[in-house]
């Protein structure tokens, strides 16, 4: 059994949302869709939702009325995907769009090899009002992607697909203190906890670029936990002196004005 776990909140529009939800319906292999609506959204996009998941098209909806963030959404589905005995978890944004042999082929992936607890896929990055085109690609071996990991996140978080026994041994995305990448903190649990990733060399995922993307990123208070997590990560995996030179970088390209940052995105990524 498989699902695909998201969250929707205030800023999601509902034409985006329609065309996740396409990509979703029309997989070559099907996975139960999961929702969570995290505070108080568009009326529109709310009552869409919920006609949806009256023609069974969604399986399981559910809303909170304050936001609480995405962790906790996620953290809330898959606590209950394992208790109704899922062995796959989907993971994927609500404005984003899914390749349709996407979960065919990370799930034929991940039963040929049994050993692999997250299984991630290149993405293609594309401009919504903005010129912007890029395919991103991450290393395909866990040993390759531990070493990556000292620069950068080694996959797409709205690309991977768990195994059960990620949670298993990892445990659930940290929700406490100033979560702004909870993938980074993913990540590094399941390092930690000894469970194997690997990416496949496939584009798995269209990510929207909206025109606020890199003035999104910009945020002062973002960027500096960011950098705390990065050290975090540093100093748990005993990366050496150069994953710290790496780190001063990311934090400099983050503070830049957002036209130079879109340059550095497209070259440096």
């Amino acid at each position: 059994m498989q699902c695909v776990i998201m969250s929707v909140y205030k800023n999601d529009k509902l034409e985006h949302i329609k065309e996740a939800l396409d990509s979703l319906y029309n997989q070559t292999l099907k996975a139960d869709i999961f929702i969570k609506i995290d505070g108080k959204i568009d009326k529109k996009l709310e009552e869409f939702l919920e006609k949806e998941y009256k023609k069974r098209k969604i399986a399981y909806l559910s809303k909170r009325e304050k936001n609480k963030g995405l962790a906790v959404s996620l953290n809330e589905f898959i606590k209950e995907g394992l208790k109704k005995g899922y062995k796959y978890f989907f993971r994927m944004d609500a404005d984003d769009r899914s390749n349709l042999d996407r979960f065919k082929k990370q799930i034929e992936f991940m039963e040929k090899n049994r050993d692999i607890d997250i299984c991630g896929t290149f993405i293609e990055e594309f401009g919504d009002g903005i010129e912007y085109n890029k395919i991103v690609k991450y290393p395909l071996s866990h040993e390759e992607m531990f070493k990556f990991f000292k620069a950068r996140v080694p996959l797409a978080h709205v690309s991977v697909c768990f195994r059960d026994t990620f949670f298993k041994k990892a445990g659930f995305y940290p929700e406490s203190g100033h979560i702004t990448n909870e993938d980074t903190l993913m990540w590094l649990k399941g390092f930690k906890a000894g469970c194997k990733f690997a990416n496949i060399d496939y584009i798995g995922v269209k990510v929207r670029v909206s025109r606020d993307f890199f003035n999104r990123r910009r945020s002062l208070k973002k960027v500096w936990y960011d950098f705390k997590n990065r050290l975090t990560v540093n100093k748990e995996l005993n990366y050496g002196i150069d994953s710290y030179i790496y780190a001063v970088g990311m934090l400099v390209i983050n503070l830049l004005p957002p036209s130079l940052k879109k340059l550095a995105y497209k070259f440096l990524r």
